[in-house]
């Protein structure tokens, strides 16, 4: 079965974890690129600048295949990996968490330092929006302007998005299509025979 739907989170949230004097605060983020993980992590740098470690882990896609967790200078396997199993144990993706900690004086060791990176993350999600997204597949249409209006409203008729148009000699448009909704899609643009739909961008010329 085609899986067409995932999970992510629908806004920033932050929650903090306190154990023996150390402070665990988590943000939590939904990430488009990989580009956007250091864009949140510089800045959490900053802003905290008097913390002691800014641990992260993200998971990007649906295939599971793009993720990272970095523990940041704690030992090993203590702080992104649980950070990151919180992650999949929600079930969610296209989310970025960054757990900075402020040292309380107190070692915890490995153990106590799993469950507070586990507990601080879990309670930013447990206080998140979490939603469930549309799949998308991004297919290419030309017309002339005569046509316009109808593939535009194949499009809305197939809950399609237009993220891009390109309006010159004739008409070109980036659509994003919810997975679920494709096929039947390019048969209703194909069935229009001044209608043209590729997988493929169309040449400029």
């Amino acid at each position: 079965m085609t899986i067409t739907t995932y999970q992510t989170i629908a806004q920033p949230v932050q929650a903090e974890f306190k154990d023996k004097g150390s402070r665990f605060i988590a943000f939590a983020y939904p990430i488009f690129s990989s580009e956007d993980v250091k864009t949140y992590v510089d800045a959490l740098r900053q802003e905290h600048h008097k913390a002691r470690h800014w641990c992260f882990a993200w998971r990007l896609g649906v295939d599971g295949n793009q993720f990272r967790a970095n523990d940041d200078g704690e030992p090993s396997g203590s702080a992104g990996r649980p950070i990151l199993g919180q992650i999949d144990s929600f079930e969610l993706t296209d989310v970025l968490v960054v757990v900075v900690r402020y040292f309380g004086g107190t070692l915890l060791g490995v153990p106590g330092l799993i469950n507070a990176y586990k507990s601080a993350t879990a309670m930013a999600f447990q206080a998140a929006e979490i939603v469930q997204k549309n799949i998308e597949k991004t297919v290419y249409l030309r017309c002339d302007y005569s046509s316009l209006n109808e593939a535009l409203r194949l499009a809305k008729l197939h809950q399609a998005n237009v993220v891009q148009q390109d309006l010159q000699l004739d008409c070109r448009l980036t659509v994003r299509v919810p997975l679920a909704n494709v096929q039947a899609a390019l048969t209703a643009w194909q069935q229009t025979r001044q209608i043209d739909v590729s997988e493929e961008r169309f040449d400029a010329a």
